[in-house]
């Protein structure tokens, strides 16, 4: 699924763009992965399992979100460069066909410029364009207070948590908190 670009104004004044990815963003969404990955924890994968996916197969992802009617991804880019990304996704099933779940990151440079606001704005504007979808799901990791005060602001609460969900290499593990916003 494919949106229009969307362009705004940072709060520091510098343009943005918001927009799909295309098959040529497929290196710059792969370098965008491995820096976010490497700069928290609360992501889910490190930079190193970032690295070993093939060019190839992340052309293939944006194909796909390209020519699907359930999911898209899309990616916020700053000067050129891709400096975030969110997505969602949905079922089509008859009992399980009214929730989105949704994704987001952003590098850390790019934190509190409102982007994060700007990508919540246009998923939730995908997720009622399906008369179907009636609530939003994420899920954040213990510790990540800065995207919990966003989701908050947006409307999202915790619902559940999921203990000792990651293990980070260290061995610490962190629970999961999953929450909900009704459409």
């Amino acid at each position: 699924m494919k949106i229009e670009d969307m362009h705004f104004k940072l709060k520091d004044s510098r343009d943005a763009i918001i927009r799909s990815p295309r098959v040529e963003d497929a290196e710059g969404t792969l370098a965008y992965l491995i820096k976010s990955a490497g700069e928290t924890d609360f992501l889910l994968r490190y930079p190193e399992e970032w690295k070993n996916l093939p060019i190839e197969k992340e052309r293939e992802l944006i194909e796909g979100w390209e020519k699907s009617d359930c999911e898209t991804m899309l990616l916020c880019e700053v000067d050129g460069v891709i400096v975030g990304t969110c997505m969602v996704s949905w079922r089509k099933g008859i009992k399980i066909g009214h929730e989105a779940r949704i994704a987001i990151g952003l590098l850390k440079e790019y934190w509190n410029l409102g982007i994060g606001t700007k990508f919540f704005e246009e998923m939730i504007k995908i997720a009622k364009s399906n008369p179907n979808i009636v609530q939003l799901e994420l899920e954040f990791l213990e510790g990540n207070s800065r995207a919990r005060a966003l989701y908050e602001k947006i409307g999202f609460k915790i619902v559940g948590m999921r203990p000792r969900a990651v293990r980070l290499k260290d061995g610490t593990f962190l629970d999961e908190y999953i929450m909900l916003k009704e459409l």
